[in-house]
């Protein structure tokens, strides 16, 4: 079981059906959700600040589900910025595209950042969950 995951979506019912399918097979004990991109980087922002002014370390994401298509800050911008220098304390954490459209330019895209390990259809499944825990031993 995974310790923390991050979940970005614009959509607050896809948001919800995430921590609901994740909390039922007990893929992760704790789910975070940002509505955006830029509401991510804020997150790992505030993470960055406080591990480097406490002693007690926050606890950052293992797996990320990211939405491509959002206001404020989309996908392909958030990991433009997430795969930077500034984040890369946290670039141990893979990330998992969660698409409504499987469009093949989008996956061939994915294929460029390494730190994305699969790219999915919306919504999230049990059985998707199964099929990640074999794919990243959890």
């Amino acid at each position: 079981m995974l310790e923390q995951i991050l979940c970005i979506d614009d959509d607050p019912i896809t948001l919800m059906l995430c921590k609901k399918v994740i909390a039922k097979s007990e893929f992760s004990k704790e789910v975070i959700t940002a509505q955006n991109g830029e509401e991510a980087l804020h997150h790992f922002n505030n993470l960055k600040y406080t591990n480097n002014n406490k002693a007690k370390t926050s606890k950052k994401p293992e797996l990320i589900f990211l939405d491509l298509n959002m206001p404020v800050m989309g996908g392909w911008e958030f990991l433009d910025h997430f795969t930077s220098p500034d984040y890369t304390e946290f670039n141990n954490a893979n990330v998992i595209v969660l698409s409504s459209t499987i469009d093949p330019d989008d996956l061939a895209k994915a294929k460029k950042y390494p730190i994305i390990i699969d790219f999915l259809s919306k919504p999230i499944t049990q059985p998707m969950l199964e099929y990640l825990k074999k794919k990243i031993n959890v």
